[in-house]
């Protein structure tokens, strides 16, 4: 495996100054900038936190184009945003201007799950009694670090397990996915192409052999949907396209939280790394990931109900390069229909087998 530069450690960092009242917080902001998927994957911790100390107010801060989802969450008070895109410029120029409606709020507590210079400009800019700032640094997983962080705090420790996250409803959600074709009594399969490299990448048609090999040997009522954003449209098309219309095709076509309530329908999640894997773990359906040249410590999907084929165990692993420097993609090309078939066959028969 690629070796890692020596700033990267497996110990925690964590910089923390934890609550030291009686009582709980009575307001806390959570910051997290970037990127979509790790963004997503905060929300389960806050939201067990709001169950540790629910008399606490909770505002989130975030980017703009990351909050949607996060409005439709019934824990959060407040969320503020920032613009600017990717311009770190811009960036500094919204933040400034919000921090003083952030000081305003009077925060007891600030939890930094971003720990850059931005985040941390704007914690010490609202002079909170207690705080606590993430781990960039580890080799653990982003949800761990994640709830290292908050439990860094002084409340008592987030459990292990997480709840499903509380969202706002939303009433069009059934008929997004019907438009789509969707039957309403089939088990619902999400394939995700979503790896924005070639070497994120397993072999398009492999998808649609997966589909083909699932309704002959597996399910033959299954139903097959691509759900992301519009920067797979063109995978979609073709995937739709070359299964004659049996694969659905709503990438593009749906906001972030729309994207979340239509996962909960899906029987299985297959999907490269991406914010919406992370949103389908989140959402407790089992999931097949599939990492490339990920580094999977940070990135892999926790829990019971997720599989992670990483490239940990080949000498050039998780390298972090958008192209193969063998041209073969050897990490994710191994990955046989077959055997992915399998793989996510038993996910399913043990998650049927212990009832939930």
């Amino acid at each position: 495996m690629t070796p890692l530069p020596p700033i990267f450690e497996k110990k925690e960092s964590i910089h923390a100054a934890p609550w030291c009242g009686r009582t709980a917080p009575e307001k806390i902001l959570a910051i997290r900038f970037q990127a979509f998927g790790d963004t997503v994957i905060t929300l389960p911790y806050l939201q067990a936190l709001n169950a540790i100390w629910p008399s606490s107010q909770i505002h989130f801060l975030t980017r703009d184009e990351f909050s949607e989802l996060p409005r439709r969450m019934r824990i959060f008070t407040v969320v503020h945003t920032i613009g600017g895109g990717r311009s770190r410029t811009l960036q500094y120029g919204y933040a400034l201007r919000l921090v003083p409606l952030l000081r305003k709020e009077h925060f007891d507590v600030v939890i930094d799950l971003q720990r850059n210079a931005m985040s941390r400009m704007i914690r010490r800019f609202l002079f909170p009694k207690g705080f606590s700032e993430f781990d960039r640094y580890s080799l653990n997983s982003a949800g761990d670090r994640t709830k290292a962080t908050i439990d860094k705090l002084g409340s008592p420790p987030v459990p292990e397990s997480l709840p499903r996250l509380d969202l706002r409803e939303d009433p069009g959600t059934l008929s997004i996915l019907n438009d789509a074709g969707y039957h309403g009594v089939n088990n619902l399969i999400v394939l995700n192409p979503a790896g924005n490299f070639v070497t994120k990448s397993w072999p398009l048609d492999r998808y649609l052999g997966f589909a083909n090999r699932w309704i002959d040997n597996v399910d033959a009522n299954a139903q097959f949907l691509i759900l992301g954003t519009e920067a797979i449209q063109e995978k979609a098309v073709y995937l739709k396209e070359k299964s004659g219309g049996r694969i659905l095709n709503l990438a593009g076509m749906t906001t972030a939280s729309e994207a979340f309530a239509i996962l909960q329908k899906a029987e299985l999640v297959l999907s490269e790394d991406s914010g919406l894997m992370h949103m389908a773990w989140v959402a407790g359906i089992p999931v097949v990931a599939l990492f490339g040249s990920t580094r999977s410590a940070w990135s892999r999907p926790l829990g019971e109900w997720s599989v992670c084929l990483d490239s940990s165990d080949l000498e050039c692993g998780e390298c972090l390069q958008p192209d193969c420097r063998f041209g073969d993609v050897r990490c994710l090309s191994r990955y046989t229909v077959e055997f992915i078939v399998e793989t996510a066959k038993a996910l399913l028969d043990r998650r049927r087998q212990r009832g939930t």
